[in-house]
C-alpha cells in the first residue's frame, strides 16, 4: 500500500513537472510588457505611427485694427541680439504704489515662449492645449486684443511647458520654430503662410529635452537655423523657402536649447552656436558663407540653454546649467585660419554661470543670474569682468535673489523678472548693486520667458499668462 502511494505521488509530480516545462517552453514571457517606443522621451526619435503635420494650415482673423509704434523688439534679445534696447523713450526712475500699471493681460497655453514686437503688434508662439495646436498669435500692443492667429495641429505631451521660443520679425515676415522643430514663415501684415519646414523630417533633428528652445534668426532675407544631425546649420530663402546652404556636421552635433547669435570678429561676420557636442563660428558672408571657421569640443554639455556671448577681442563666454558651470575661450585669427584656446573653465560655485538666461554685456562687464547650484550666491544677480570671470565684482546679496528669471536693459536701467512675477529695476553699474525699485506685478509661477519692450511698454509672462505693463515716464 505504501509503495503504491509513493508511485502515485511520483507519477503526479512528474506530470506536474511536464506540464510546467511545456508551459515554460511555449509561453511568451513578454506578453504583458509594454515596449518603450522611440520618441517617448520627447527626444525626437520617430514613433511607429507618425503624425502628419500640415504647418500653418489654419488661419483665423478676429479683429482688423490699425496699430503702430515707433520702436520694435524684433527677436530674441532684441535688434542687436544683446538684450539692450536702443530706445529713446524715457522710462520712470522709480515707481509709486500703483506703478507700473498692468495695461492688459492674456491667458496662454503653458509655456515659456517670449514675444516679439513690430509695428504696434505683439507676436507670440503659443500652444493651445485644448486644440492641440501650435499657434502664432498676433495681439495689439495698445489694447491686448487678439487680431489673428496662424496655427497647425501637433500632438505634445506636457513637458514642463510647451512653447519656448521667440519669433523673429522683420518688415515683411515672421519666422517661428515650434516645440517639435516645425519652422513656419508667414507674411507679417496679413498672416498669410509663405512656407513651412519640418526639421525632424528634413534633417533628422533630435528634439531636445523639454522641446525646442532655439529661437529662429532672420538675417537679411535669410532664415538661419541650426538643426543638428544631418546639417549643423542652414540658411533658407525667406521669400521661397529654398535652402540656400547647409553646413556639414561630420561630428553629428545635436540641437541644443541655445540660439544662433550673429556677431563680427576680426572684421568677419559669423554665426556663433553652442550645440550639444561643441561650440562653433560659421561664416555669415562671402565665398565661404555657411562654412565652419572655427570650432571647439572642449565645451560639450547635454543641456545648453544660454547662447554664446562674444567680446570684440575674440573672447567667447559660454555657460549652461545642471552643474556645467562656465568656460571662457579665446578665438584668434592668423592669416585666414582661426584657433581656439580655453582660458578658464569652472563650476557654478566658482564664478559667473547661468542656467537659462544669457548674460548681458554692460560697459565691458558681464551681468547675469547665478543658478541654483552656485552655493551661497545662488540665484543672485552678479557682475564680473571678462578678464577674471571667477571674481565677482558685486552681487545683489543674500536677501535679493531672482530665481531663473529674465532681464534686459532699457533707458540705462536693468529690469529683472523673478520666478514669482516680481519686477526689479536696477541701475546697471560696474562697481555696486544699485536697486531703484521693486514690485510684484502678478502672482506668477515659472516666469522665465525673455522680456520685450517697445515705446515704454514691456511684455512679460509667467507659465500661463502674458502681461503688458507701462514703464513710460
Amino acid at each position: 500500500m505504501r509503495k503504491r502511494y509513493v508511485n502515485i505521488v511520483l507519477g503526479g509530480s512528474a506530470a506536474i513537472f511536464f506540464i510546467v516545462l511545456l508551459w515554460w517552453i511555449t509561453s511568451d514571457p513578454t506578453r504583458d510588457l509594454q515596449a518603450s517606443m522611440p520618441g517617448s522621451d520627447n527626444r525626437g526619435a520617430k514613433t511607429l505611427v507618425e503624425q502628419i503635420v500640415n504647418i500653418g494650415e489654419k488661419f483665423q482673423v478676429f479683429k482688423n485694427i490699425i496699430t503702430g509704434t515707433s520702436e520694435n523688439w524684433t527677436r530674441f534679445r532684441g535688434e542687436d541680439v544683446d538684450n539692450i534696447s536702443k530706445s529713446k523713450t524715457k522710462l520712470k526712475d522709480t515707481w509709486q504704489a500703483d506703478e507700473p500699471s498692468v495695461l492688459w493681460s492674456v491667458e496662454l497655453g503653458e509655456g515659456h515662449a517670449g514675444a516679439a514686437i513690430y509695428g504696434g503688434k505683439v507676436y507670440i508662439l503659443d500652444y493651445i492645449e485644448d486644440k492641440r495646436e501650435d499657434a502664432l498669435r498676433c495681439f495689439s500692443l495698445e489694447t491686448g486684443e487678439e487680431l489673428w492667429q496662424r496655427s497647425y495641429n501637433v500632438n505634445l505631451k506636457r513637458n514642463h511647458g510647451m512653447s519656448r521660443t521667440v519669433p523673429a520679425v522683420n518688415e515683411k515676415y515672421i519666422l517661428t520654430m515650434g516645440p517639435k522643430c516645425h519652422v513656419m514663415c508667414v507674411e507679417r501684415e496679413t498672416g498669410d503662410l509663405v512656407w513651412g519646414l519640418d526639421l525632424v523630417k528634413k534633417y533628422n533633428t533630435e528634439v531636445p529635452f523639454w522641446y525646442t528652445g532655439q529661437c529662429p534668426l532672420i538675417d537679411g532675407n535669410k532664415a538661419i537655423l541650426a538643426p543638428g544631425n544631418d546639417a549643423l546649420m542652414i540658411a533658407v530663402n525667406m521669400d521661397s523657402g529654398e535652402i540656400l546652404w547647409e553646413t556639414p556636421n561630420p561630428k553629428a552635433w545635436k540641437m541644443s536649447h541655445s540660439s544662433v547669435i550673429p556677431t563680427t570678429l576680426f572684421g568677419k561676420k559669423m554665426y556663433l552656436y553652442s550645440a550639444v557636442g561643441g561650440v562653433c563660428g560659421i561664416s555669415a558672408e562671402g565665398s565661404d558663407e555657411g562654412k565652419i571657421l572655427w570650432e571647439s569640443t572642449a565645451w560639450n554639455h547635454s543641456v545648453v540653454a544660454p547662447s554664446p556671448v562674444a567680446f570684440p577681442d575674440g573672447k567667447i563666454f559660454l555657460t549652461a546649467g545642471y552643474g556645467a558651470g562656465s568656460m571662457m575661450i579665446q578665438v584668434r585669427k592668423t592669416g585666414n585660419s582661426y584657433t581656439t584656446e580655453v582660458l578658464k573653465e569652472y563650476l557654478p560655485k566658482d564664478g559667473l554661470a547661468c542656467e537659462q538666461q544669457t548674460p548681458v554685456i554692460w560697459e565691458g562687464h558681464l551681468l547675469g543670474i547665478l543658478p541654483k547650484d552656485a552655493g551661497a550666491n545662488r540665484n543672485q544677480l552678479v557682475c564680473v569682468h571678462p578678464d577674471d570671470v571667477t571674481k565677482i565684482v558685486w552681487s545683489s546679496g543674500k536677501t535679493t535673489r531672482f530665481g531663473l528669471g529674465p532681464y534686459l536693459i532699457a533707458d540705462n536701467k536693468l529690469f529683472v523678472l523673478s520666478d514669482d512675477g516680481t519686477l526689479t529695476m536696477i541701475k546697471p553699474d560696474t562697481k555696486n548693486y544699485r536697486q531703484l525699485a521693486q514690485k510684484k506685478i502678478f502672482d506668477g509661477h515659472d516666469s522665465w520667458a525673455p522680456l520685450a519692450i517697445a515705446d515704454g511698454k514691456m511684455i512679460l509672462r509667467d507659465s500661463k499668462t502674458m502681461f503688458c505693463i507701462d514703464l513710460k515716464k
